[in-house]
C-alpha cells in the first residue's frame, strides 16, 4: 500500500510531452490559415486546454505532472506565437517552394530593374494590411541586407522595407510596412 502511494506521487516525464503533442496538432493552422488559425488557437484552443488542465490540477491526483504539462503547453504556445510568421514562412517554403518559384520565374524581367516578385503572404484587419512578397534576386544582393540592417530601401525593391528574410539562395521574403504595396509606396 505504501509503495503504491509513493508511485502515484512520482513525477512522470512522459505526460508533459502530451502538451507538446497537442501543439503540434495546431501547427497546420499556423501554416495554412495564418490570421484566423492563430486567432482561433489563442482565443479558443489555449483557454479550453488550460482550463481542462487547471481543473485536473485542482481535483486530480497527479498535480505536479499536470501542472508541468500546463507550463510546457504555455511555453510552447508562447514560442509558437512569438515565431509564428517565421514558422509559417519556413513551412510554406518547405511544402510549396517549387510552385512559388515557378510562379515568380514565369514573370518577365522588369525593364526598370525591379526584382521579380509575387504577393506571398499578408495579414491585417480593418484597412491596416501588411503585405509580404516573395522576391527572386538573381544576383543575391539582398543576402547582405538580411544579416543586420536597419529598415531602408534596397536595389530592385521600390519601397522602404522593415524586414527581409532569406529563404534560400536567391529567394527572400520581404515584409513591407503596413498599408504599403509594391506598386504604391507611401
Amino acid at each position: 500500500m505504501v509503495e503504491k502511494a509513493a508511485g502515484e506521487n512520482r513525477f512522470n516525464w512522459r505526460l508533459p510531452l502530451y502538451a507538446v503533442g497537442a501543439l503540434i496538432v495546431f501547427l497546420p493552422f499556423i501554416i495554412y490559415a495564418y490570421d484566423i488559425g492563430e486567432i482561433l488557437y489563442l482565443a479558443i484552443g489555449v483557454p479550453i486546454v488550460s482550463l481542462a488542465l487547471l481543473i485536473v490540477v485542482v481535483f486530480g491526483k497527479r498535480r505536479l505532472t499536470v501542472l508541468s504539462m500546463l507550463v510546457v503547453y504555455w511555453a510552447v504556445t508562447w514560442g509558437l506565437f512569438r515565431n509564428s510568421f517565421d514558422l509559417r514562412s519556413v513551412g510554406r517554403w518547405l511544402l510549396w517552394s517549387k510552385d512559388y518559384k515557378a510562379e515568380v520565374l514565369a514573370q518577365p524581367e522588369s525593364p526598370n530593374g525591379e526584382l521579380r516578385h509575387i504577393d506571398w503572404d499578408g495579414w491585417g484587419w480593418g484597412g491596416s494590411d501588411t503585405t509580404v512578397y516573395l522576391v527572386y534576386d538573381p544576383a543575391d544582393s539582398l543576402s547582405v541586407t538580411t544579416k543586420n540592417h536597419p529598415s531602408s530601401r534596397f536595389s530592385g525593391i521600390p519601397c522602404e522595407v522593415p524586414r527581409i528574410r532569406r529563404l534560400e539562395s536567391h529567394w527572400y521574403s520581404v515584409v513591407f510596412y503596413t498599408n504599403t504595396v509594391w506598386s504604391r509606396c507611401n
